[in-house]
């Protein structure tokens, strides 16, 4: 069988099952049991497949029929324009939270702290992008820190990225110039209308905190003056309905010149809080 005769074959399968890209992921997925890049996918789509790459490839898409997200199946998440390794113990990266990234990169930095670094995505691709910086990624999920040190070393950022066990600020006794976060914001209401991609296969401590969605905010933004150089900035993640409400507990906690950041779907993403210099 060729290349493009399983591709056809994968994603009928998939488009029956009702997934919603059914074409991307079977490309994705072959692309992988052929051990090459998806953007080279299409000059091997002639090639006889191996009996190796038939299987693999067979059990690539058993494995999407269960809802298992690609990104799993593969073992890796395109973000910020580097691959990074994904397990079940961390929350997979999103397009939007480049956002996030973005964000952080108008200014200079030269120390930066993660909170809930998860996969370590936003942490590396901040210090990829600022040379002269420095960070530490905290989680509280041991798994999820060996999955950031791994992207750190392959990524090449590892000297300069330290990744701890933390419970948000517990352990965090430094002061930075930019704090960052994509803290877990889902409402006890809104997990159960989540795709079974998601619900069934991310970590739930990293998608919601319960209630209104809004406790990580609550403990960040009560926490994060401490931790803040006099003039520092602080940007957080949000869900789209969220910016008011952060905004405003920002505020709360005396952070100055709040304001809300869109995604390219033009919908509320990020809030960004600066630290008050002192004028006495």
């Amino acid at each position: 069988m060729t290349g493009n005769e399983a591709l056809r074959a994968a994603v009928a399968v998939l488009k029956s099952a009702g997934l919603d890209d059914p074409s991307r992921d079977s490309r994705l997925l072959l692309a992988h049991s052929l051990d090459i890049l998806p953007d080279r996918l299409t000059l091997h789509l002639q090639d006889m497949l191996t009996k190796e790459q038939q299987q693999q490839f067979d059990g690539a898409i058993a494995a999407r029929l269960t809802r298992q997200p690609v990104s799993q199946i593969i073992g890796k998440r395109l973000f910020w324009g580097q691959w990074f390794k994904v397990t079940q113990d961390t929350l997979d990266p999103r397009p939007e939270t480049e956002t996030l990234v973005q964000a952080a990169l108008e200014r200079p930095f030269v120390k930066i702290l993660d909170l809930g670094t998860g996969t370590g995505c936003i942490l590396i691709s901040c210090l990829r992008g600022m040379p002269m910086a420095m960070g530490v990624g905290v989680d509280v999920s041991e798994p999820a820190l060996a999955v950031a040190r791994t992207n750190a070393q392959v990524l090449g950022v590892a000297t300069r990225a330290k990744f701890v066990a933390s419970d948000w600020f517990s352990t965090i006794q430094d002061r930075f110039d930019l704090i960052v976060a994509n803290p877990p914001y889902i409402t006890s209401d809104e997990m159960a209308l989540l795709s079974p991609d998601v619900l069934n296969w991310e970590p739930h401590l990293a998608l919601t905190p319960g209630g209104d969605g809004l406790d990580s905010y609550r403990i960040i933004t009560a926490g994060a003056g401490a931790r803040l150089l006099a003039g520092g900035r602080i940007a957080l993640e949000i869900g789209p309905t969220q910016g008011v409400s952060v905004a405003t507990l920002l505020r709360q906690a005396g952070f100055v010149d709040v304001t809300i950041v869109k995604d390219m779907d033009n919908r509320d993403r990020v809030v960004i809080g600066h630290k008050a210099i002192a004028t006495d």
